[in-house]
């Protein structure tokens, strides 16, 4: 049983270096749009120390996510996500 898992394993890292280099197409690809972070936040009217505030972050991270240096991850882009969609239900509840 070991050696059956082994040899799909290895199987599978040689088809990941083929994907890698050019070689071979990945079978499915996933395209996540954020939204623009700095739009949101002059959307809802908050400045940069308010925003990172409310979404728990320091303002240099914020900071980073409107010049696009890096992006919101995991619970940040699960948050901002619900600010796009309910901005009034978020800030209400944030400010609670």
């Amino acid at each position: 049983m070991e050696e059956i898992l082994f040899s799909e394993l290895l199987k599978s890292l040689k088809e990941a270096n083929d994907i890698a280099e050019g070689m071979s197409e990945a079978s499915r690809r996933f395209e996540i749009t954020l939204p623009d972070v700095q739009s949101v936040r002059e959307q809802i009217g908050l400045s940069q120390d308010e925003f990172a505030s409310m979404m728990r972050v320091s303002v240099r991270t914020l900071q980073n996510w409107e010049k696009h240096r890096r992006n919101p991850t995991g619970s940040a882009a699960a948050l901002l996500k619900i600010v796009v969609a309910a901005p009034d239900v978020a800030l209400k509840s944030l400010h609670s």
